[in-house]
C-alpha cells in the first residue's frame, strides 16, 4: 500500500511538472523594402593590388542589399534583427562557439553579423595581404591590430551590448562591418531572400528592432505563445523628402 502510493505520488509529481512546462516559442519573418531601391556603388580597389587579385570582377558596397522584387517588395539581406525588450530580468548563457569574421577578397565576411557579451569573436584574414583589425566600439574596448597574411585568428570579446559596434580596415578604407552586440542570445541577420529566424523565447511579447546600416532601426511588437512561431513582416521604405 506504501509502495503503491508513493509511486502515484511520483506520477502525480511527473504529470505536474509536464503540465508547468512550457515550450520555446519563437519569431520568423521577412524585412522588404518597398520602392527603388538604391544601387549599389562600386569600389575602387586600385590602391592595392593584392586586392584586385583576391576578387575577381567588381567589387560594389554593401551599405543597401535587396533581392529579387516581389512587385514593388525586394528582400532585404544584411538586417540585423533583434530583440529589444521584452525578456525575463536573466542572465542567459554565453555560447562557447566562435563567431567567425573573415577578411576574404577584401571585404568583411559578413557584412553584419550579431554577438552576444563576451562570446569569442574570431576574427581571420584569408587574404595574400596585410589587413589591419580596428574597433570602433564605443561601449566596450576598441582594438586595433595588423594582421599579416597567414597570420593566426584573433580572438576579442565585447563587454557591453551595443548596436551597432563598427569594425574597418584602416589600411583598406572601403572594408568595414557592423556587428550587433547582445547580453542575450536573441539576433538573426536577413539572408539574401530577406528572411530570418529567432528561435527559443519564453512566451511573452517583444518588441523586436531591426537595424539596417542606412534606413537604422525600426522597431514593432511581437507576441509569442508556448511552442508556436510569430511571423511578421518588417518594410521598409525611402524616407519622403520634407
Amino acid at each position: 500500500m506504501k509502495t503503491t502510493a508513493i509511486g502515484c505520488l511520483a506520477v502525480a509529481l511527473i504529470l505536474t511538472l509536464t503540465s508547468i512546462a512550457h515550450a520555446a516559442g519563437s519569431i520568423s519573418g521577412v524585412v522588404n523594402f518597398d520602392g527603388k531601391p538604391r544601387r549599389a556603388k562600386k569600389l575602387d580597389r586600385s590602391a592595392d593590388p593584392k586586392c584586385l587579385q583576391a576578387h575577381a570582377g567588381d567589387l560594389t558596397d554593401e551599405k543597401f542589399v535587396v533581392g529579387t522584387a516581389d512587385g514593388t517588395k525586394h528582400p532585404m539581406a544584411n538586417i540585423f534583427v533583434y530583440v529589444k525588450s521584452g525578456l525575463p530580468d536573466q542572465k542567459w548563457p554565453v555560447s562557447d562557439k566562435p563567431v567567425v569574421l573573415d577578411q576574404r577578397g577584401c571585404k568583411y565576411v559578413p557584412h553584419v553579423m550579431g554577438i552576444q557579451v563576451g562570446q569569442t569573436l574570431e576574427i581571420r584574414n584569408s587574404d595574400p595581404t596585410t589587413h589591419n583589425v580596428h574597433s570602433l566600439a564605443k561601449k566596450s574596448d576598441v582594438f586595433n591590430y595588423g594582421q599579416p597574411q597567414g597570420a593566426p585568428a584573433l580572438k576579442k570579446t565585447f563587454t557591453a551590448a551595443e548596436v551597432m559596434a563598427k569594425v574597418k580596415c584602416d589600411m583598406h578604407p572601403w572594408m568595414y562591418c557592423y556587428v550587433g552586440v547582445l547580453d542575450h542570445p536573441f539576433h538573426a541577420v536577413t539572408g539574401d531572400d530577406g528572411k530570418f529566424m529567432i528561435d527559443g523565447l519564453p512566451a511573452g511579447t517583444y518588441e523586436i528592432g531591426t537595424w539596417q546600416e542606412l534606413l537604422k532601426t525600426r522597431t514593432q511588437s511581437v507576441t509569442v505563445k508556448d511552442g508556436e512561431a510569430a511571423n511578421v513582416e518588417v518594410v521598409y521604405s525611402k524616407p519622403k523628402k520634407k
